[in-house]
């Protein structure tokens, strides 16, 4: 009886925590703790001490907890946390910003050897060179068909060799293989799996988007509504610009085309009545820009006589030396 009172209230003290993190925080980290210690996690939870907290627990009595906590605050936001909470997971909520408690997790991963059965979360490569074991050692390399040869009294690997692949089982030989190298291949620590953030639930790589991908995603939806606009004549303030220079332009080939005119329009006709004004036009144009070339080509050309006087006043002046 006393064991059960003592599991109640550690229940209800759980709840209770977990009920005034939701009121208090708005942002939540879930994270994946697989294969993460207990001493890890509480580095992590000092790390992060000020700002965040770190909550792992059963994802039942989570469940149960948001929900009912959902039911009494009348705060339907927080029931998309529900579907989140699968597997070996865990809630970081935080005040701070998203991708620098990100980052700060990130740092407390610890290096783990390769234990049978386990999968594999990366590739396992062993190195080429002296492994420092002696001849009788061999039957490892030999089962795992690793080249090897005998150099100084010790087993050298000749080539670099693909040990392990990715999502592949661990196999006793390999791990055995790993452990007598010395190679902790692993690395395990709390991997964020999805952001919550005031009702809202987005994957952790938005945290990685800068100010201008956000100006260029902005750009290219601004693009693609005009271009929708403009394909089915609908106006919108994206395409209105367009729209306007296209009946600019409508509006000017029917001044051309008839004898209806309109001020924008004189200059047009005047030009097109007249051909030689275009070249009329180009012609006063050149010496403008020639004359700017100039200018410039003096401009640069100033400093070096400059230079050319300076070194003959210094020729000069040495001969009475």
């Amino acid at each position: 009886m006393v064991v059960n009172t003592s599991k109640r209230e550690k229940k209800e003290k759980y709840d209770q925590k977990l009920c005034r993190l939701l009121d208090e925080y708005s942002q939540v980290l879930i994270v994946a703790a697989d294969n993460v210690g207990s001493t890890q996690v509480q580095n992590i939870r000092k790390g992060l001490r000020g700002e965040s907290v770190v909550l792992m627990g059963k994802n039942t009595m989570m469940k149960r907890s948001i929900r009912l906590h959902a039911e009494n605050t009348n705060n339907e936001a927080i029931r998309n946390l529900i579907p989140l909470l699968v597997g070996n997971v865990g809630l970081i909520f935080t005040k701070g910003d998203l991708k620098e408690v990100r980052e700060e997790v990130a740092k407390y991963k610890v290096g783990a050897p390769a234990r049978v059965g386990l999968i594999a979360p990366i590739d396992v490569v062993v190195p080429p060179g002296n492994t420092g074991l002696d001849p009788s050692q061999t039957s490892f390399f030999q089962v795992l068909n690793i080249p090897t040869k005998i150099n100084k009294g010790t087993v050298e690997i000749i080539t670099p060799v693909e040990l392990i692949k990715k999502g592949d089982k661990v196999g006793s030989s390999e791990a055995a293989l790993l452990s007598k190298l010395g190679i902790r291949p692993f690395s395990y620590g709390l991997v964020v799996l999805s952001v919550y953030d005031s009702g809202s639930v987005f994957s952790p790589e938005v945290l990685d988007l800068t100010e201008d991908d956000l100006v260029e995603k902005f750009a290219n939806g601004v693009s693609m509504a005009a271009s929708l606009s403009l394909a089915i004549s609908y106006p919108t303030l994206a395409a209105a610009p367009h729209m306007f220079v296209n009946a600019y332009k409508n509006a000017l080939a029917v001044a051309v085309a008839s004898d209806y005119s309109f001020p924008q329009a004189e200059k047009v006709k005047e030009y097109l009545k007249d051909p030689s004004k275009f070249a009329v036009a180009v012609a006063a144009a050149a010496p403008a820009s020639g004359a700017a070339n100039q200018e410039k080509v003096e401009e640069r050309e100033e400093p070096k006589e400059l230079v050319e006087e300076s070194e003959e006043e210094d020729l000069v002046a040495g001969l009475f030396d």
